[in-house]
């Protein structure tokens, strides 16, 4: 066991070298509600999607000078690099993306790989509650919509993210809700003309998983799974083959707007933009702009890969799918086999940065993996990481403009569904920007993220008491 003298010497040691290679060592404590930028060049976080992506495509390097650009984008996850794309594909618009660490160092790097034939946290009853049926028929037609046009831009381009499709298993976690899972799976059928179907347990554990938490499941049509860093990387070639500027290190630390035109200050140089798209999902700075402060709910979501299976441990876990499995539980698991054989499973965890490497939270973790494949008790973890989440108060995504005055535009609040939905809203967002969305009609285009407004210094309070009846919740029989 090393003295804590020589774990403060080794943590001195890694960041002298670190600031050596031009880059500042991954900070596990990191906090959007508390942190001015979300970092100057920092390291990746420590997944399994950095690990085995090989090496990083190039990138143009930090912002140097003054510049002026037509359009800057904040952000260089899915969606900024996919709004990249299309503005200059379609429109001929060639953008400066400005990230203040390494390429796709937030959400991106750090999901679950997994694609959904949804956006948001809402599903279609709840779409239909809040905004009537014919509004809701119309969201699923722009989320059925993106489901295809993520699938056709990773096959048009060659983009080698290892996609498995095969459907999205929702997977009763106790037999109490087997019966709104049966609604919705009627109500998507009858109502959306969405063929998923259900499966008892025993059909689940012969076609797909043996899930010993599993009281049966809905089986959607549409889930893709994908390599979260090779997607990202993927993005980044075609968005700079295209034309568009990818700016590493390079953190908005101030926004001054006059008249018409945007100056982004840098640590190397201030950006003039007569547009700027903000694509920073959780990771968006308190300060960043008036527009987004207090408008998202980052929260935690914990990950861990273990070491691949063995041929006998994967016939006990009976895998036969690669495809994306989600659990009911409020506080949801989302897990997986990856192409190598190991099991990638997620859940929420820790309220803030501070006790976000809490072991307890990676103990829960476990034990959500244990109760539903026992035979991989106490099996070896090879990675575990965290990452924030962009959470609206309102559960549903936005794309939108806020001041109509202004060329200042967002694409944020996926909620933990942005894998798939974030290349169509960059995509949206890049309409918007060049000025050709007057088709886009439906809530999500025409509405701003809600805010919290007086209860903002209150909502991880809130948070806190939530997660503990959640909890509750989810493991009462």
């Amino acid at each position: 066991m090393k003295s804590q003298l020589d774990k403060e010497l080794n943590k001195k040691v890694n960041r002298v070298d670190a600031e050596q290679k031009g880059f500042s060592q991954y900070d596990p404590h990191y906090d959007p509600n508390h942190s001015k930028i979300p970092g100057l060049n920092s390291d990746y976080a420590p997944t399994y999607w950095v690990d085995s992506a090989g090496i990083p495509p190039e990138d143009d390097g930090p912002v140097k000078g003054d510049i002026e650009v037509d359009v800057a984008i904040i952000g260089s996850g899915y969606t900024g690099l996919s709004c990249a794309i299309h503005l200059s594909k379609e429109y001929g618009i060639k953008a400066h993306v400005l990230e203040a660490n390494k390429l796709a160092w937030g959400c991106s790097t750090r999901n679950g790989g997994q694609a959904q034939n949804s956006t948001g946290r809402l599903k279609r009853s709840q779409w239909i509650k809040r905004w009537g049926f014919d509004v809701a028929e119309k969201m699923h037609a722009e989320v059925a919509n993106a489901f295809e046009f993520f699938n056709s831009l990773i096959k048009d381009h060659n983009i080698e993210c290892e996609p498995q499709t095969g459907g999205h298993y929702y997977i009763a976690h106790k037999p109490s809700v087997i019966s709104r899972l049966e609604q919705e799976c009627n109500l998507l059928n009858e109502k959306f003309n969405y063929p998923a179907r259900m499966l008892t347990r025993d059909e689940l554990h012969e076609m797909a998983v043996k899930d010993q938490e599993a009281a049966g499941a809905m089986i959607e049509p549409d889930g893709t799974s994908i390599h979260a860093s090779k997607l990202a990387f993927g993005y980044m070639r075609i968005a700079r083959q295209y034309g568009a500027k990818i700016h590493t290190a390079s953190p908005v630390t101030g926004w001054e707007t006059s008249g018409n035109k945007h100056r982004l200050k840098t640590p190397n140089g201030i950006v003039t933009a007569s547009s700027v798209a903000i694509a920073t999902a959780a990771y968006t700075a308190p300060g960043l702009s008036p527009y987004t402060r207090n408008r998202l709910m980052p929260v935690l979501s914990n990950s861990i890969v273990t070491r691949p299976l063995t041929a006998s441990e994967l016939d006990e876990c009976g895998f036969k799918t690669k495809s994306p499995l989600t659990d009911t539980r409020t506080l949801r698991h989302y897990y997986r086999l990856l192409p190598d054989n190991r099991v990638q499973i997620g859940t929420r965890s820790a309220i803030t940065g501070k006790d976000a490497a809490n072991a307890k939270h990676l103990r829960l973790l476990e034990q959500g993996l244990y109760r539903k494949f026992p035979s991989l008790t106490d099996i070896k973890l090879d990675y575990s990481w965290w990452g924030w989440v962009d959470v609206s108060h309102d559960d549903m995504p936005r794309i939108f403009q806020p001041d109509p005055k202004q060329k200042i535009y967002y694409a944020l609040g996926y909620g933990g569904n942005g894998v798939m939905y974030s290349a169509q809203a960059g995509r949206r967002m890049a309409e918007m920007v060049a000025g050709k969305s007057e088709h886009l009609t439906l809530p999500i285009f025409q509405s701003p993220l809600p805010h919290y407004g007086l209860l903002t210094p209150f909502r991880r309070l809130g948070q806190r008491c939530l997660y503990i009846w959640y909890q509750y919740q989810d493991e009462r029989k």
